[in-house]
């Protein structure tokens, strides 16, 4: 993994190294996923993601290299698109955030690779964001690391992933601004209690849940899903997310997707069928 520049040669990180995180874009755009959809919000994408899915759409996003930079989507006026150094502190996120609002300020979508990689940045996110809503999206692998950091945020998108659809995860190498040292789900028992506990941690709070339903999964494979929300999280509103095809992965019958409702229906469990709708809009 690249370090930080500024990472000093000798003796114990400093606090504003510990907070530092790799943003891979900040971009002002309209949600495609999840309870908010369709909602103009900004988004922080930091880089770095043990987690290997087949479909994933953001494979960019699962490293962190020496050679990276940021995307900063400023606005005209702001000078528009530019490339920054990505080790960044909460302070200089929450700035390249408020230059590409292109009005008055936004809902931050704080997504990946997977943020909870970094949990001191994310702590200090939310003080420099106040009075806006912050909303996190997490592939749900760590449970601890979410109990963490979940008070900073308003909402939560929770992804529930078929182990079928995950090859073995590849550990973030540690650096002075260290990743989270929870480590990734393996086997499917560790990663069944691994949604078991997030789910236990978003009952009652403002969440969501998201199963991405790719065409090499049967209704099948996924009813276990179903059933630890209906265990853990019965309130919870489940989106059942047909996979984009890239990737290898292919999209899902809609006789997959009619039995999959039915079957979130009969455990009296909210469930909504929802598309990648900015991959329909052909926006970021």
């Amino acid at each position: 993994m690249a370090t930080p520049k500024w990472v000093r040669s000798g003796g114990p990180p400093t606090m504003v190294e510990r907070t530092a995180a790799p943003v891979m874009e900040v971009f002002a755009s309209i949600q495609g996923e999840g309870a908010f959809v369709g909602e103009p919000q900004v988004f922080l994408r930091l880089r770095g993601c043990p987690v290997r899915c087949r479909w994933c759409d953001t494979p960019g996003s699962l490293r962190v290299r020496s050679s990276d930079r940021a995307r900063i989507a400023a606005t005209a006026e702001r000078g528009g698109d530019r490339r920054e150094d990505p080790w960044v502190t909460p302070f200089r996120a929450a700035c390249w955030i408020a230059e590409v609002e292109p009005g008055a300020p936004r809902t931050v979508s704080v997504t990946g690779g997977e943020p909870l990689m970094w949990p001191e940045f994310l702590l200090g996110l939310k003080s420099m964001l106040t009075p806006r809503r912050v909303h996190l999206e997490t592939a749900g692998a760590h449970p601890r690391t979410l109990a963490r950091v979940i008070d900073a945020f308003d909402h939560v998108s929770l992804d529930l992933k078929v182990d079928g659809d995950l090859d073995a995860p590849e550990e973030l190498a540690d650096t002075a601004t260290k990743p989270t040292s929870e480590k990734t789900p393996r086997t499917r028992a560790e990663w069944r209690a691994a949604r078991e506990s997030c789910l236990a941690l978003v009952v009652d709070r403002d969440a969501c849940g998201k199963i991405v339903v790719s065409g090499e999964r049967s209704a099948d494979e996924i009813a276990p899903i179903l059933d630890e929300v209906e265990r853990c999280a019965p309130r919870l509103t489940v989106y059942l997310q047909p996979a984009t095809p890239m990737g290898g992965a292919t999209a899902p019958s809609p006789e997959t997707l009619a039995l999959l409702v039915e079957m979130a229906r009969d455990r009296d469990l909210a469930v909504r069928v929802m598309p990648q709708v900015h991959r329909a809009l052909g926006i970021p």
